[in-house]
């Protein structure tokens, strides 16, 4: 029940977090959304409202990576999609009230604490995309970019459609950026099959090359035996 308690607590401050930003996010509006009594703040939070918004962020990141995982394969144009699909839900959803809790307090906050758990999510994020581009076929280097990428252009759009309440600035970035992953997509699969062209090409040099030797050797030793066939002829003659 406790454990229970603190979680309702946790998702409550990251959804205030969301909609309303860190300064709005108070003791008292998390105990109103989620209902639980007024002694549960200092029980599951002693160290006050910076822990509980530590928190939050940190379950908010978690939910962020485990909805990246679910993504239909690792083609940077599926990869991109469905992360801009996250994004895209949470604008329409919410009606243009809410945008991403982690942003909302790495804005806000001048504690070194709470943005060294922000900066841990977003690198977590970073990190979970690359791995996943790189798995799509992406090399590391290109697949780091454009993890980094995809997330500053999608916070900057949902920032861009909640100002305008529409979804116009959101999916014009959208286009933009599957635009650039299929690109991605696309140069990758050229060097893919290069690749293999000149691993085939060089192999059948090597065998080529192999056959060359062999064939020299062959004649060599038919060389060898006709000298010999003709020495001994020359000696049976004297």
């Amino acid at each position: 029940m406790a454990s229970d308690t603190r979680q309702r607590m946790v998702e409550g401050a990251a959804r205030l977090l969301a909609q309303h930003g860190l300064h709005e996010t108070s003791f008292s509006e998390v105990l109103e959304l989620t209902g639980t009594p007024r002694g549960s703040i200092y029980h599951h939070f002693p160290a006050g409202k910076d822990q509980l918004i530590a928190a939050a962020i940190d379950a908010a990141g978690a939910h962020a990576v485990a909805l990246i995982g679910r993504a239909s394969s690792t083609s940077a144009p599926d990869i991109t999609a469905h992360f801009l699909s996250m994004w895209r839900e949470v604008l329409v959803r919410s009606n243009y009230t809410a945008g991403c809790s982690v942003l909302a307090v790495t804005i806000a906050t001048d504690s070194h604490d709470l943005l060294s758990h922000a900066a841990n999510v977003f690198r977590t994020w970073r990190l979970r995309l690359a791995d996943l581009l790189i798995d799509g076929g992406l090399d590391p280097r290109t697949a780091a970019q454009f993890a980094a990428l995809l997330i500053a252009s999608a916070e900057g759009a949902v920032v861009l459609s909640r100002a305008e309440e529409g979804m116009e600035p959101f999916e014009l970035v959208a286009e933009q950026l599957a635009a650039q992953a299929a690109a991605l997509a696309a140069a990758a699969a050229a060097s893919a099959s290069e690749s293999a062209s000149a691993s085939a090409s060089a192999s059948a040099s090597a065998v080529s090359a192999s056959d060359s030797s062999a064939l020299d050797w062959a004649s060599s030793a038919v060389d060898r035996a006709d000298s010999h066939s003709a020495s001994a002829d020359d000696a049976g003659a004297d």
